[in-house]
C-alpha cells in the first residue's frame, strides 16, 4: 500500500519506519527541510530505541523517504496519516492550526486526483476535529466526504522509549470512522499487527487517548500518594501496591470502570475516608485520594440535577438500597437524591422489594432514619403502585426485574442512573446520567410540559 505522512515528529516518524517496516511504501511529508534531509538519508528525526536501525534498513530497501510537497504526496498515495504537533495552551486548551493547515494542503491536493482516498488523524485532537478536517477538505478540494474521500480517526498508543515496540505490538488498533470503505481500508493495513481491530464512532476514537493518558496520570498519581502514605509509616509501598495489582477481579479489571451511579455502602466511604484521614494524622498532603468522595459527592449531585430538569414533581425511584439484590441503605446516594427530593417539594414514591422498615436493624436503620426519617411513608414492594403515582421513573439499580420497564410503563420518562440497557427503542423519553441518550425512538425528540418551572438565584 502507498502511505503518505504528514508531519515527521515522534508519532510521524515511527510510523513512517514501522509502516515501512511492514512492506509498504512510505513517503514523509514535512515543512522542515533538516528532516527531510534525514528521512532522505535513512536517518530518523527523533531519538529513539530501535529507530536508527529500522529507519537506515527501510530507506535502503526503497520503502521510505520524504518531501516537502504535499501534493505529490497525496497523488501518490493511497493513505494520508496526519501526525502533526497539537501543543497546547496555558489553559490547557490545543492549538489545531497545523492540522487544519494540512488539511487544507490535502483538500488542494485531492482535488488534482480521481481515487478514493483515506485521511487518517494519527496527531491527538479533541472530539469534532475530524468532522472539521472533513469540511475543510471539501472546501479545498470541490469533492465530497464519505463518496470521493473519508476521514479517519486513528490514535496511537506509543510509549517513548518503547515506542518502536508498542507500534509492532499494540494493545488494540482503534478506527472511528462512519465510511465502511475507508475502515475496510484500514483493517487491511493493520491486519498483519497482533491486536484487536475495534471500529467505533469517530468522537469515541477521538477521545480515547485523552482517557487513556489521564488515567495512566491517575495511576502515578495514586501510587505515589499510597507511596507516600507508607512511607511515614515506615512501610514498604512497593509491596503494597504488587499485591494491590495481583487482584484481576476487581483491582485491575474492568469491573469498577463503567460509568454509572455514585458508590455508596459501607465500606468505600468509610475506608476512602480512613485512609485520607491516615494521612493527615501523619501530614501527608493527598490531594487525588483526599478529594474522591468530593468528586462522588458531585455525581450525585449530578443525578439530583437530571432528575429535577425533567420539569415533573412525581418522581418514582426504582431501587433504595446501594446495590441490587441486598437490603443495604448505609450510604446509598439514592438515599441522599430522595432526602434533597422531598426538601424540595417533590412526590416521592419509592420501590425496593429488598427493604422492609420493619427488618432493618443497627447502622442500617439508624442511617435511613437520620436522612429519612418517615420512609414507610415513601417505600413500598408494589411497582405497579409507584408507576402508576410517577411520571419519571429513576431506576438507581441494575435489579432484573427493572429490565421490562419500557415495556411495562410506556410514555414515562425514565431518568437511568446505572446504563441499565445498552439500547433502547422506547415510547417516551430516556436520560441517561453519564452517557448519550440510547434511546432510539422518535418519542425521545417530542416536546415535554413541565409542572413547573426552574429558577436560579
Amino acid at each position: 500500500m502507498n502511505i503518505s505522512i504528514f508531519g515527521l515528529g515522534y508519532v510521524g516518524c515511527v510510523g513512517s519506519a514501522c509502516f515501512a517496516d511492514m512492506g509498504h511504501n512510505v513517503l514523509g511529508v514535512d515543512v522542515s527541510a533538516v528532516k527531510v534531509d534525514l528521512i532522505n538519508n535513512g536517518r530518523p528525526t527523533i531519538i529513539e530505541k530501535d529507530i536508527e536501525d529500522l529507519c537506515r534498513r527501510v530507506h535502503d530497501a526503497g520503502r521510505l523517504s520524504a518531501t516537502s510537497d504535499a501534493a505529490e504526496a497525496v497523488c501518490s498515495s493511497d493513505i494520508s496519516f496526519i501526525a502533526v504537533g497539537t501543543p497546547s495552551s496555558g489553559h490547557g486548551h490545543l492549538d489545531l492550526s497545523y492540522i487544519y493547515a494540512v488539511a487544507g494542503e490535502i483538500g488542494r491536493a485531492l482535488a488534482l486526483k480521481d481515487t478514493f482516498h483515506v485521511v487518517a488523524i494519527r496527531s491527538t485532537v479533541m472530539p469534532g476535529t475530524n468532522r472539521k478536517v472533513a469540511e475543510i477538505i471539501e472546501q479545498a478540494s470541490g469533492k465530497r466526504s464519505g463518496e470521493d474521500f473519508a476521514v479517519v480517526s486513528n490514535p496511537e498508543f506509543l510509549r517513548e522509549g518503547t515506542s518502536v515496540h508498542d507500534f509492532m505490538n499494540p494493545p488494540l488498533t482503534l478506527i472511528g470512522t462512519d465510511s465502511e470503505r475507508a475502515a475496510a481500508i484500514m483493517r487491511d493495513l493493520y491486519a498483519p499487527l497482533p491486536a484487536e481491530i475495534i471500529t467505533t464512532d469517530i468522537e469515541v476514537a477521538e477521545i480515547m487517548k485523552y482517557v487513556n493518558n489521564s488515567f495512566h496520570a491517575l495511576k502515578i498519581v495514586f501510587g505515589n500518594e499510597v507511596g507516600s502514605i507508607c512511607r511515614t509509616l515506615g512501610i514498604d509501598s512497593h509491596k503494597v501496591m504488587d499485591i494491590f495489582c495481583r487482584d484481576r477481579q476487581l483491582n485491575i479489571s474492568p469491573y469498577y470502570f463503567k460509568p454509572g451511579f455514585a458508590y455508596g455502602g459501607s465500606c468505600l466511604p468509610k475506608d476512602s475516608r480512613a485512609l485520607v484521614a491516615l494521612a493527615a494524622d501523619n501530614y501527608v498532603d493527598t490531594p487525588v485520594i483526599s478529594h474522591i468522595e468530593q468528586s462522588n459527592n458531585a455525581h450525585r449531585m449530578r443525578a439530583l440535577e437530571l432528575i429535577m430538569a425533567q420539569g415533573r414533581r412525581k418522581i418514582g425511584v426504582l431501587g433504595l438500597s446501594f446495590k441490587a439484590g441486598t437490603d443495604d441503605l448505609r450510604c446509598s446516594p439514592i438515599v441522599e437524591v430522595v432526602e434533597a427530593l422531598l426538601g424540595k417539594g417533590f412526590q416521592v414514591s419509592i420501590y425496593d422489594r429488598n427493604v422492609q422498615i420493619s427488618r432493618l436493624t443497627g447502622t442500617n436503620r439508624d442511617f435511613i432514619m437520620s436522612k429519612i426519617p418517615h420512609l414507610q411513608h415513601f417505600v413500598t414492594d408494589d411497582l405497579d403502585k409507584v408507576a402508576a403515582e410517577s411520571d419519571v421513573l429513576v431506576v438507581t439499580n441494575r435489579e432484573p426485574e427493572f429490565i421490562d420497564i419500557p415495556a411495562r410503563y410506556p410514555g414515562k420518562i425514565i431518568v437511568d442512573l446505572v446504563r441499565a440497557w445498552d439500547t433502547l427503542d422506547y415510547d417516551g423519553h430516556y436520560e441517561g446520567l453519564a452517557w448519550a441518550s440510547i434511546n432510539t425512538n422518535k418519542a425521545q425528540d417530542t416536546p415535554r410540559e413541565a409542572d413547573f418551572t426552574k429558577t436560579s438565584f
